[in-house]
């Protein structure tokens, strides 16, 4: 059975606003039998959004309306599809308890959940990696060059995995090279070749799944899944369980690149 395990939602303060139905709907024209919408998670009262729009997460306010609207779509379409309701988490160095008391308020009301790293921490200052080229380049500036940048994602993705965040911990962990994005913008040759291995080590020694998220390839400075192909290997030789996700903010983007993953 075909299964999208990552898809956003019109809940999404920074995608777009198509409709849940023409994500279903297109999901079953595709031939798929298994969706999961994961919006990204309310962040943490207490942390401060580095994005100029604060637009990284649904508001706790939308939360119960966002299950809700899943639920009632779930029930609806259950003849034909299975409809998961589910959450991105962020994953936010510092903000462990804060994500940790969320989980435990909402963790029973989900289906599945991905666990995430898109902000990083350099001298107390947070970024969001994965915003922009340009502040990828001052995120290396901060931390003293691009290897550091990829060394401090990895020391992060690594924290997320052994992180103690409750019996609703999200047991797949997204998009797990997502310090890619970029890798065409800064132009430098990064062999993190080891830096992965040791990530997929820790996912299967925790259990864990993956989020095998064909999205790079429509990211101009990336054009690779996250991770990229040649890994796929490598985690499945680790028994991993791989789940693929279009990661996708519109209909449009639903499913793009399942097929070169799975061929």
């Amino acid at each position: 059975m075909k299964r999208d395990g990552h898809i956003h939602t019109p809940f999404c303060p920074h995608g777009t606003k198509d409709k849940l139905n023409a994500y279903i709907e297109k999901a079953i024209e595709s031939g798929f039998g298994d969706i999961s919408f994961t919006e990204h998670a309310p962040l943490p009262s207490s942390f401060m959004d580095p994005t100029p729009e604060k637009d990284s997460g649904m508001t706790l306010e939308n939360m119960l309306t966002y299950l809700d609207a899943i639920r009632q779509a779930k029930d609806a379409y259950k003849q034909d599809i299975l409809i998961r309701v589910g959450l991105e988490v962020d994953y936010i160095i510092g903000h462990e308890a804060e994500t940790r008391s969320f989980l435990e308020e909402y963790g029973s009301s989900l289906d599945d959940s991905i666990l995430s790293v898109h902000f990083l921490r350099v001298n107390d200052e947070y970024l969001c990696m994965d915003y922009s080229s340009e502040v990828f380049m001052q995120l290396a500036q901060k931390a003293g060059s691009v290897q550091n940048v990829y060394d401090l994602y990895y020391d992060t993705v690594e924290a997320s995995i052994a992180a103690n965040l409750g019996q609703f911990k999200p047991k797949r962990i997204g998009h797990p090279t997502l310090v890619h994005k970029f890798q065409l913008a800064h132009g430098e040759k990064i062999d993190d070749s080891r830096r992965i291995r040791g990530v997929l080590e820790k996912i299967a020694k925790a259990g864990y799944e993956m989020d095998l998220n064909g999205a790079g390839y429509s990211k101009p400075d990336c054009l690779e899944s996250y991770p990229p192909a040649n890994f796929i290997p490598v985690a499945e030789s680790l028994r991993i369980p791989l789940v693929f996700g279009s990661d996708a903010h519109s209909v449009n983007g639903l499913h793009k690149h399942y097929d070169k993953l799975y061929n």
